[in-house]
């Protein structure tokens, strides 16, 4: 259920519990769902009235929109159906909307009503989505099923979705109790937001919603209702129509991916997830660039200004620890440590941090204020005060690598050709290595060279890592410190413009003198230990933002995923299933706000005579 406006999104709902054991807003005197029986009231108004399953059979993907999450029964009876009759390799998209989410434990207490919805009910809460501001995307492989809940008001959701709802459920609370639910204005942004012959459903028949659903463009029909209430309604925007788009298609969309880092891999997994036949190639293999250290910060990148940038770092940064995290419970080994301890290294730090840690956009917990005598214990030395990124992690990229990259072809793209409706790919003697429907460069600087319009700097770094020790805590601070499994990795450098990718033992030494700077007692104890190093070039972009999205040109089927700079394993996952929800016509999971800073060829990205 959504309180449009009031309140902070994310903060702690207000609950009663009745003698019956079922839930009561506080705040708007409603119930959540009918004591009369409320899966039975949900199958009623929404399933049926929305023509569910007939109207998802045959198709090979249905998106739903949900005006109020509330204890999720909804999205439950929705999934439950959707598991006994889902066309063969189907994919249903959930979107919902709830500005003051419930926690897990309080799902897992309303769901228990309903046994026969236990299967279901037990997986959607063991994934329970995040409480904080911004879009939090659930994945549900076994039922071939993703929910995308947006915890924030209700309007500037509709807003910053990017997809098209076959069906809508309305149900907010009571307009009477909750009016700006209802208004015209999100009942048109409901109809924007609709794809042709969309169906909605609703318990109310308020003269209001009435008016403002045919306003918006619906026919409403009166039907009768469930329980007490005499009558519901049923609307639909116009009539079916058949809209071509590459989600309909009955065979997999071909995908070449060129690159196999992090973000090759992270778009090998996301088009795989949505059933495309997926190819990467990379001379270099796996890990070749600079993914390839034996470990990685996945930190969110600070912002205390606390607007669209600081949301896309922050929802990106959930996205992937939620990622590798899952990757760690299917027992692939990826995560060497958890926490990360962000120096202050200015007068101005200590303010940014209490600012940031503060933040709705970040999880409970997620981010604390430590003390410089908090983080001497840490770090066994005496060190500054820091903010204590507790959920951060430092990871070994090559497990993930492996997991996500099931084949890699060793060929070196060199042109892209479009033919027709598909694209040829050819390498240095021009001989054909494959044709594809869609193609995403993920090659790092490389992209520049096959994308026109695409503008790269390359970013020269090299990490330094002994086995003499493993450190006690992983620390940031301009440069960083981090465990790998077997010792210690700290660095890196960060020379502009700069191409080469040999090992210098000048920047060894710069290593260590950085090290030394923060933690000289720990950089004491390398002294004399034996040294390795490995150098790689990144891509920056001139606004400092990624690019993730159609080629700035708008070929068709061509797509870019670059310019992560030394984030990738924290902005690759999300950026990555953003572009391959672009590529096959489905929803994206990042809000349209926030997509708009990772357009490629964006204004900001660009000086006026072209230039990075």
């Amino acid at each position: 259920m959504i309180d449009p406006g009031s309140g902070d999104p994310g903060s702690e709902p207000s609950l009663d519990w009745d003698e019956d054991g079922l839930p009561r807003s506080r705040a708007f005197g409603d119930v959540y769902f009918s004591k009369d029986g409320g899966l039975a009231e949900s199958r009623a108004v929404f399933l049926d009235g929305c023509g569910l399953p007939e109207a998802w059979a045959g198709r090979p993907g249905f998106v739903i929109g949900e005006l109020g999450f509330g204890t999720g029964l909804n999205v439950a009876a929705t999934l439950d159906l959707w598991r006994h009759t889902r066309p063969a390799g189907a994919r249903l998209n959930l979107f919902s909307i709830e500005a003051h989410p419930l926690s897990a434990e309080e799902a897992r207490r309303a769901l228990a009503h309903w046994p026969e919805l236990a299967p279901t009910a037990a997986l959607l809460a063991a994934r329970w989505p995040g409480r904080a501001r911004g879009f939090h995307r659930v994945d549900l492989p076994e039922l071939g099923a993703v929910l995308d809940l947006a915890v924030m008001d209700v309007a500037q959701a509709l807003e910053d979705w990017q997809g098209r709802a076959d069906a809508w459920f309305l149900d907010g609370f009571a307009p009477a109790l909750n009016p700006a639910m209802w208004s015209d204005d999100i009942l048109a942004r409901v109809a924007a937001r609709s794809a042709p012959g969309a169906r909605a459903a609703t318990y109310t028949v308020a003269g209001a919603v009435r008016r403002g659903l045919a306003s918006a463009g619906f026919t409403v029909e009166r039907r009768p209702g469930f329980g007490r209430k005499r009558e519901r309604l049923e609307a639909r925007l116009g009539p079916a129509v058949e809209v071509a788009s590459p989600a309909a298609r009955a065979d997999p969309m071909r995908v070449a991916i060129v690159g196999a880092g992090i973000a090759g891999a992270c778009l090998a997994r996301a088009f795989a997830a949505e059933g495309a036949e997926v190819t990467v190639f990379d001379p270099a293999g796996p890990g070749g660039g600079g993914s390839g250290n034996p470990a990685a910060l996945v930190t969110p990148r600070l912002d205390a200004g606390l607007g669209p940038p600081a949301a896309l770092f922050a929802q990106a940064f959930a996205r992937a620890a939620e990622l590798y995290e899952a990757l760690e419970t299917a027992g692939r080994q990826v995560i060497l440590h958890r926490g990360v301890l962000q120096l202050e290294t200015t007068e101005r730090d200590g303010g940014r941090f209490a600012k940031i840690a503060g933040s709705d956009l970040f999880e409970a917990g997620t981010l604390a204020v430590a003390t410089a005598s908090e983080t001497a214990i840490a770090l066994g030395e005496p060190a500054p005060a820091a903010l204590d990124m507790r959920r951060a992690l430092v990871i070994a990229p090559a497990p993930i690598l492996a997991a996500w990259l099931t084949d890699v072809r060793r060929d070196r793209i060199s042109s892209l050709v479009r033919e027709g409706a598909a694209w040829r790919l050819a390498d240095d003697a021009g001989r054909d290595l494959m044709v594809a429907d869609i193609v995403c460069v993920a090659a790092g600087v490389g992209a520049a060279g096959l994308i026109p319009g695409v503008r790269l700097q390359p970013v020269r770094g090299q990490a330094t890592w002994t086995e003499a020790r493993r450190p006690n805590a992983a620390a940031a601070f301009g440069g960083y410190v981090i465990p790998t499994r077997d010792g210690i990795l700290f660095g890196a450098t960060h020379d502009r413009d700069d191409l080469g990718a040999e090992v210098r033992e000048a920047d060894n030494d710069r290593n260590l003198a950085q090290l030394r700077k923060t933690l000289p007692t720990l950089a004491g104890r390398l002294a004399g230990a034996p040294l390795k190093a490995r150098a790689s070039v990144r891509a920056t972009t001139r606004d400092r933002l990624p690019l993730a999205g159609p080629s700035p040109e708008g070929e068709p089927g061509l797509f870019v995923l670059a310019g992560l700079g030394s984030r990738g394993f924290a902005m690759a996952p999300l950026l990555a299933e953003h572009v391959a929800a672009q590529a096959l016509g489905r929803p994206s999971p990042l809000p349209a706000s926030l997509a708009r800073l990772v357009t490629p060829g964006r204004r900001s990205e660009q000086r006026a005579d072209g230039a990075v």
